[in-house]
């Protein structure tokens, strides 16, 4: 049994794709352990059965004294790793990115452990393009990023998904019926306040020509509730995406890779919001790619951008109304760049190198 330790941490889009890989591995051949950081995301979703550590680290984005700081607990923390690793009598490891995965790569390289480091986005974070170099393997999502890694062995395999998104699913049925095209608004694992508001302009008018709605808003949106409509639905989170996104006509999203490759999986076309203030703009990055393969449309965020919204969303819909229904194009192009987008093996493709370093 090889034992593999896990480090991911923060966001879906860290955590989501790692998960994917953990529920596939054989557990006759597998002991998994789980490397995350207190009061994250981790702390709710990683099984009991991975036996979840979490260690006290940040990112080296601060200046001055305060930069030392954080230098001097990447340093506490590689040990506390380094310890893990030894305890553990760990032989593999596999990690997402971000933060964790600074002081998991330096305590590895130290114990001479084999490191496959997965990176989803077009434009690497700032761990992948520093320690990059020093993994056996860095996986990618998307082809776009090999560019930037230049002096590391890579290999794209698409960013790992949980298998029901390639299970046919059935419309769940708390959903507004109808015939009007569906159309879903979703912002990522933390809900986005922003995407939200531009969506609320729109919506109304968009209700009074035929569409149904389901809003994702995510719990902390406390303008939640504000439209009522019989062809709406408001929700904080749902756990049963894979059937929305299989059977929505249209979505409106965040550029995060785990979403670009949940909507690449259903084939659904997409209007992309990126969210501005991500690190390097690397959803601006995601989207950019998407849109050259023909799978969406990108719609920044700015004071103007829900007209921007709405002008785009009649184009797509092919907005010839009339009082009781929309004309609707099911958009079989934007379908194909999403199948072009897809990468349905990355799972099995990630498991393929961990096994040949195990």
């Amino acid at each position: 049994m090889s034992r593999l330790l896990i480090a991911a941490s923060g966001t879906g889009g860290h955590l989501f794709p790692a998960l994917a890989v953990a529920d596939a591995l054989s557990p006759f051949l597998w002991k998994i352990s789980w490397l995350g950081v207190p009061d994250r995301l981790e702390t709710e979703l990683v099984p009991e059965k991975y036996g979840l550590t979490t260690i006290n680290v940040e990112g080296l984005h601060a200046r001055g004294f305060k930069k030392v700081f954080q230098l001097f607990k990447l340093i506490l923390a590689t040990i506390e790793v380094v310890n893990l690793l030894q305890r553990k009598r760990i032989e593999v490891v596999f990690t997402t990115g971000g933060y964790i995965a600074a002081p998991t790569i330096l305590a590895a390289l130290w114990l001479r452990l084999p490191v496959i480091l997965h990176e989803s986005n077009a434009l690497p974070g700032k761990v992948t393009r520093l320690l990059g170099r020093f993994c056996s393997v860095v996986a990618l999502g998307m082809l776009p990023a090999t560019k930037r890694l230049p002096h590391c062995k890579t290999i794209v395999t698409g960013t790992p998904i949980r298998a029901s998104f390639f299970l046919p699913q059935a419309l769940p049925e708390w959903v507004p019926s109808g015939a009007g095209p569906l159309i879903v608004v979703m912002g990522g694992s933390q809900g986005a306040l922003g995407l939200n508001v531009m969506v609320r302009d729109i919506i109304p008018e968009l209700l009074d020509k035929g569409c149904r709605f389901v809003h994702i808003t995510g719990s902390n949106d406390s303008e939640a509730g504000v439209i009522s409509h019989i062809n709406f639905l408001e929700i904080p989170f749902t756990d049963e995406i894979p059937a929305l996104l299989q059977n929505a006509d249209l979505v409106i999203s965040r550029s995060g890779a785990g979403a670009l490759s949940e909507l690449a999986a259903s084939n659904t076309p997409a209007i992309l919001v990126p969210y501005p203030w991500a690190t390097d703009k690397h959803q601006d990055h995601n989207a950019a790619f998407a849109a050259e393969l023909g799978a969406a449309v990108i719609v920044h965020q700015h004071v103007a951008g829900n007209l921007v919204l709405k002008k785009t969303l009649n184009r797509l819909l092919n907005s010839r109304f009339s009082k009781s229904a929309l004309e609707w194009d099911p958009l079989p192009s934007m379908k194909e760049g999403m199948e072009a987008l897809s990468k349905k093996e990355a799972v099995s493709s990630v498991i393929e190198i961990l096994e040949r370093f195990s």
